[in-house]
């Protein structure tokens, strides 16, 4: 019995990798959209993209972000600029694109651009500090999403959102985790929908990886900044001590998170390319081992996990 048990197994993984291995043809003449590629796992794929001879388009929150990334690339890759947080921006870098693939539709979109501050434990926020964050990781992936759809659904092409292994366990507090549970309830809706147009949606899910997102120095900031706003009677049950300590842990921040980017942006262009690519990417070990085990456990076993490894304010029971 065990021994057919192991051959259907054996056999599962051998037709999923023959699968996964299939490309999708003509990608020279495939337009793929990706925003946030100033710098990180967005400015490495549109490299990555470019060598394997797509057409890149590739939107940068800054010119001086484009300019490095036309430098470092072919004549082929084109640069627009875009703030996702503003619709006046979207559109006018919807219609930059319209121009550019013309009837041929957009093949791929990645929705990339991110950020994770402001950061603290959520007593020291305000309403604006969460909108900060949603705004870009969640309500401004959902805009540019639905500008750039009816070119995506012409070409029968692909969505693939990055979102974070936060989005399946809410290790952080702030708009972070809620900005990427966000965006797994949005990708799962989205590809529903899209699955009778031929459109194929695909979420990334990273573990810790040394990008902006991961900049101990500006979440450290983020912390102070939190800390300073936050009521006298917060800052009276939390305690110094909790804030240097919390500010202690992030400076330790880099020495976790994973240097090889390439991690994350082989999986976003197996999802662009690939004939049969998967509905959920999780990158990293962390991710693999970890992060995606503990969201499939009892809320009470990750709750105790969680309570033991944190940072204990000073008033706590």
């Amino acid at each position: 019995m065990w021994l057919y048990l192991a051959a259907l197994v054996g056999l599962y993984y051998l037709l999923r990798w023959y699968r996964e291995r299939q490309v999708v043809s003509n990608l020279q003449d495939k337009y793929v959209f990706i925003t946030g590629c100033d710098s990180g796992f967005g400015n490495l794929l549109a490299s990555q993209l470019d060598l394997r001879g797509l057409r890149v388009l590739a939107a940068c929150l800054t010119e001086k972000g484009a300019e490095q990334l036309r430098d470092q690339t072919s004549d082929r890759l084109e640069t627009v600029i875009l703030d996702v947080t503003k619709t006046e921006s979207i559109s006018a870098a919807t219609q930059w694109v319209k121009e550019r693939v013309g009837d041929r539709g957009l093949w791929g979109l990645v929705n990339n651009a991110g950020i994770s501050i402001p950061f603290a434990p959520n007593e020291w926020l305000t309403k604006q500090d969460f909108m900060k964050i949603l705004d870009v990781n969640l309500l401004g992936l959902i805009e540019v999403t639905l500008s750039l759809l009816p070119l995506v659904r012409k070409a029968r092409g692909r969505v693939v959102n990055i979102s974070s292994i936060m989005g399946r366990v809410s290790l952080l507090s702030g708009g972070y985790c809620i900005s990427k549970y966000g965006v797994e309830a949005f990708s799962d809706s989205l590809r529903r929908e899209l699955c009778y147009f031929g459109v194929k949606v695909a979420m990334i899910e990273p573990g810790f990886f040394n990008t902006e997102v991961t900049n101990s120095e500006k979440i450290s900031g983020a912390i102070q900044e939190a800390w300073d706003q936050a009521s006298p009677e917060a800052k009276e049950v939390y305690g110094e001590k909790f804030l240097e300590s919390i500010k202690k842990s992030v400076e330790k921040l880099k020495s976790r998170c994973c240097n090889n980017l390439y991690l994350v942006t082989n999986c976003m262009e197996h999802a662009l390319t690939a004939c049969h690519p998967r509905t959920r990417y999780s990158c990293g070990w962390d991710a693999k081992l970890l992060y995606l085990p503990m969201s499939y456990m009892p809320t009470l076993i990750v709750d105790a996990i969680i309570y033991w490894i944190s940072e204990r304010p000073t008033k706590a029971l």
